[in-house]
């Protein structure tokens, strides 16, 4: 059992480093609710909802972040649900609650993403949510098959194969060209400088001129033909940025050297 000062410390460090608010449910037939169940929780600022340990509660519950399971006593009714609950598909990560002598009835059959003690502080509770709540998001981005695509207007450029569209027609972009569409329609609206753009697609390393960026932004263009070359806009002075257009015009501020 920790000693209060322990306690106090975790708390702070808690407060102090927790970059994740999440929705938490606790399903506990506790009656002493989250205070009993993990006691750490209540000193984290994470909304918690708390009910019965039953399936049938997920019927009229809101979306939540994470679900922790109360196994530190019935040990078949916890299995049983979280078997369910990973089968039909929660929508969340489920963390297991045990005492250290119920860690050896955990097995990968139970479904859980994961298993924390239930005195654990808040540190660790904290970052077990993170880990997680990041994990499940990673996951379900990976599984989305237009992830790695960047859409600005009428042009779809897709990170993984390294192609870009127009119009479902593809451009023959060299490997910098790409780079240069993709770093710019990443940030639609902002002015770069030459000399950002020479670091961010060319590195540190490169010795050449801004002269360079010029050049490929001529040859980008061109590429993209009358219809879209104003899409890489000219800020007089300054630099380029990605202007998406609207109704075939654009922004003022924008114009083609």
């Amino acid at each position: 059992m920790r000693a209060p000062e322990q306690w106090q410390v975790e708390d702070k460090y808690s407060q102090e480093y927790s970059h994740t608010m999440a929705k938490v449910l606790l399903l506990t037939n506790s009656q002493g609710a989250s205070a009993e169940v993990l006691p750490a929780l209540g000193l984290l600022q994470h909304t918690c909802k708390v009910a019965p340990l039953e399936a049938s509660v997920l019927v009229d519950t809101p979306m939540m972040d994470i679900v922790f399971i109360d196994a530190r006593r019935d040990f078949p009714a916890a299995k049983s649900l979280t078997r369910l609950l990973a089968t039909t598909g929660v929508g969340a990560p489920i963390i297991a609650i045990t005492t250290e002598g119920g860690l050896s009835a955990f097995t990968a059959d139970w479904g859980i993403n994961d298993v924390i003690l239930d005195t654990a502080g808040p540190a660790e509770v904290d970052a077990r949510i993170r880990i997680a709540v990041g994990a499940h998001a990673a996951q379900i981005e990976a599984s989305d098959p237009t992830s790695s695509e960047i859409r600005q207007g009428d042009v779809v450029i897709d990170e993984n194969s390294y192609t870009a569209k127009i119009k479902g027609t593809s451009l023959d972009l060299t490997f910098k060209e790409f780079e240069l569409l993709k770093y710019l329609a990443q940030h639609p609206g902002r002015v770069f400088t030459r000399a950002q753009l020479l670091q961010e697609i060319w590195g540190y390393d490169y010795f050449g001129g801004t002269r360079t960026v010029d050049v490929h932004i001529r040859r980008l263009r061109s590429k993209l033909g009358p219809e879209f070359e104003s899409i890489i806009g000219t800020v007089r002075n300054v630099g380029y940025r990605f202007t998406v257009q609207n109704g075939g015009k654009e922004s003022t501020i924008s114009e083609l050297v």
